[in-house]
């Protein structure tokens, strides 16, 4: 429920989302709940990023990741993070 609370054009860490969904210090277990989402889900697992902003890999793949941030209009910077000051999603 968190991960589909996070609005279009705006990303949160893994970490924000354990916090968010009650789970503070698992940012983890986010990761390996996400990287194990079948294909062609809907919740929005591309909106979710590392602690630096960065893609992680995953089954999905980064690129596909990259692809759905661009729909959104998330661009990447030249060393591949996304601006967390500015497109970071509080949840509260």
């Amino acid at each position: 429920a968190t991960v589909d609370s996070i609005p279009r054009g705006r990303v949160a860490t893994y970490g924000d989302v354990a916090r968010e969904a009650g789970l503070p210090r698992r940012a983890r277990l986010v990761g390996r709940v996400l990287s194990e989402l079948p294909a062609g889900s809907r919740l929005p697992w591309h909106r979710v990023v590392n602690a630096a902003g960065r893609l992680s890999p995953r089954a999905q793949g980064t690129l596909e990741q990259r692809r759905r941030l661009a729909r959104e209009g998330i661009a990447l910077s030249a060393s591949g993070r996304v601006d967390l000051a500015r497109l970071r999603w509080s949840g509260a």
